[in-house]
């Protein structure tokens, strides 16, 4: 068998609202990223982000951040398309910091990675209903890059 490949479908760019800190749970420092907006763009899809989700992280001892997000995006044609996104960010102490203090930090400087299921109902889009999703992403202090690839 060959290996699996991925090919770029879009690039989302996720606004956030601040942090809103939950406290201590069972695992670790919980806490919610609202998602208010942003853009899709890519050949195959593009559209903009709905002011409709969120990112639930829980912040571990260790420093690893578990990524667990819900929102939807609107295609320029009209689909509604939900995201459900889950992964983890981590890396070197020092750079963790800088980037929560809001310091601008290169995604190739900490481990950002996430799998993605997407769901629609529109006949157009069926495809993502049956897709396999891996993403690379880059935060910032506002917004989330995250490059959305296909596994085939």
């Amino acid at each position: 068998m060959k290996a699996p490949t991925l090919d770029l479908i879009c690039r989302l760019e996720v606004e956030l609202d601040p942090i809103r800190e939950m406290g201590p749970g069972r695992a670790g420092q919980r806490r919610i990223i609202p998602i208010v907006g942003g853009t899709v763009t890519g050949e195959l899809l593009s559209g903009k982000i709905l002011n409709l989700g969120a990112d639930w992280q829980t912040i571990f001892k260790d420093g690893l951040a578990e990524l667990d997000t819900r929102y939807a995006f609107e295609t320029h044609d009209g689909a509604l398309i939900e995201i459900t996104n889950y992964g983890f960010r981590h890396g070197p102490q020092e750079v963790m910091q800088a980037m929560a203090r809001g310091e601008d930090v290169s995604a190739e400087d900490y481990y950002m990675r996430t799998h993605a299921r997407l769901e629609t109902g529109d006949a157009r889009y069926a495809w993502v209903n049956q897709t396999l999703f891996v993403g690379k992403g880059h935060r910032e202090k506002s917004r989330v890059i995250l490059d959305l690839y296909a596994l085939n």
